[in-house]
């Protein structure tokens, strides 16, 4: 992650053409997120300017012959995964000298659609680029590989009897170093830690604001907790997961600010209205984190620096963005899944220029978390927890990556008291239930009893406001 896997693959790309002596090479087919197609096009006119780019997306792109045409005279086609799979029939036309998957976690689940048209591609070369080639399970790694060199590790039922069940479930070291041996000789990795990358990077500080709930808050916690033990009791099988689940998300909401939660100033058919704010009345008042996070963002713009705000939900980011505006008279830019591409390549620059009218950039963690080149920042605020490491690291990895040179600041909020609190201590500790946590996202907590859902989810009032 910010290592240099796009260096290296335009570099290989020169290489091949200097080495051909003016034969022809065939082309490489780059298979990328949406979001990152812009940021791959300005890098290779940026490092290699002599090699033929064609970003194949939009409504005009072509198709049939004239796509096979349009292929064969680049030397690269970069192209989106929802793509592959649009355009099955006329990315098979042709024989790729090379195909190469960014962020390649997006293949991790076997039996899409999607996965299924990468592989049918017919091609001499795979490479996979991740940063995170195991984001939850094993079971990803085996995918990425049986991509680059199909049948390695068996099919996916072997693999998970011989490796996966083994290693997660039952901690099997011989196993683990067997499987390590196995994938060693196919992988290219370098880590910030190694000596030689480390002296190429600024310093990484992070710290967590442990804030308190607000009154409102609080009240509303305790009632989505209460509520879901009471019907849990009643429920068994996916029923009582659902339930688990569904609470899962309102308490994130709740933490997050009660707006969020209640649906207020949301961008859809089921949203009411925000209440009007009297004179001198902030929308972060309602909000322990959202306080924090402006009294922190005000000190930010105050000494010149610029911050990435991530948030997992579009409508707390355009909270954010209300809150920034009102309270810090300043701009605050938001990319989501839902902005179009030319407007993320617009709010990727001028954030990247340094434009002192708009230091603060506010992402959704799913469409601003990989792929982006975001250095201009030099802090990195978590606002809510995604609770798989992997995944928070990758967003950080948006501005601690090659060509920074300032120290970055992470900051992670999290909500006294609540899940939020616990969640995070066991994941630090490394205990047993921080590796499923890791292991199995979130789902392991609809296997608790209610007992130990009870003991986990229960507002700590201690750890209260004293007007709470």
């Amino acid at each position: 992650m910010g290592l240099g896997k796009t260096v290296q693959l335009i570099a290989l790309l020169q290489h091949e053409r200097q080495k051909a002596q003016g034969r022809v090479v065939g082309p490489t087919l780059l298979v990328c997120p949406m979001s990152v197609v812009g940021n791959w096009n300005r890098e290779l006119h940026r490092f290699a300017p002599e090699l033929v780019v064609h970003v194949h997306h939009g409504l005009e792109r072509p198709q049939g012959e004239k796509f096979v045409e349009t292929a064969l005279a680049a030397d690269i086609v970069v192209t989106t995964y929802a793509l592959v799979v649009r355009d099955k029939d006329s990315l098979e036309r042709v024989h790729w000298r090379r195909v190469v998957l960014d962020e390649a976690q997006h293949i991790k689940n076997p039996p899409t659609k999607q996965t299924a048209s990468i592989r049918a591609l017919r091609t001499s070369h795979r490479i996979a680029l991740t940063g995170t080639p195991v984001e939850n399970r094993l079971s990803e790694l085996w995918s990425i590989l049986e991509f680059c060199t199909p049948g390695y590790l068996g099919t996916q039922g072997d693999f998970r009897r011989r490796f996966a069940a083994p290693i997660e479930r039952h901690k099997d070291r011989r196993q683990a170093d067997r499987l390590k041996n196995l994938v060693r000789p196919f992988v290219l990795r370098r880590l910030k830690t190694d000596p030689t990358v480390i002296s190429d990077l600024p310093p990484l500080v992070e710290s967590r604001q442990n804030v308190p709930l607000t009154a409102e808050q609080a009240q509303l916690y305790d009632s989505v907790v209460n509520d879901m033990l009471n019907r849990v009791d009643n429920a068994d099988g996916i029923k009582r997961r659902g339930l688990v689940l569904s609470a899962l998300v309102k308490l994130k909401q709740v933490c997050n600010h009660p707006a969020h939660f209640l649906r207020q100033g949301a961008d859809d058919d089921d949203a009411v209205p925000l209440p009007k704010l009297s004179a001198g009345e902030k929308l972060s008042a309602r909000s322990g984190k959202a306080m924090r996070l402006m009294e922190m963002l005000e000190e930010v713009v105050a000494t010149g620096d610029r911050a990435l705000v991530f948030t997992q939900y579009r409508q707390m980011g355009h909270l954010l963005v209300a809150m920034i505006r009102q309270e810090l008279d300043s701009e605050a830019q938001f990319l989501h899944g839902g902005t179009p591409q030319a407007r993320r390549e617009q709010l990727i620059e001028r954030f990247q220029s340094g434009d002192p009218a708009c230091p603060i950039f506010v992402l959704s963690l799913k469409a601003g978390g990989v792929g982006l080149n975001l250095t201009a920042a030099n802090h990195v605020f978590h606002f809510d927890r995604w609770w798989n490491p992997a995944v928070e690291n990758q967003a950080t990895d948006r501005a601690f990556r090659i060509g920074q040179h300032r120290t970055v600041h992470v900051h992670k909020m999290i909500s006294e008291g609540t899940l939020e609190e616990r969640i995070d201590q066991m994941i630090e500790q490394k205990t047993e239930l921080a590796q499923q946590i890791i292991g199995s996202g979130e789902s392991w907590l609809t296997e608790l009893s209610t007992g130990q859902l009870r003991d986990l989810l229960t507002l700590r009032r201690d750890t209260l406001e004293e007007d709470a």
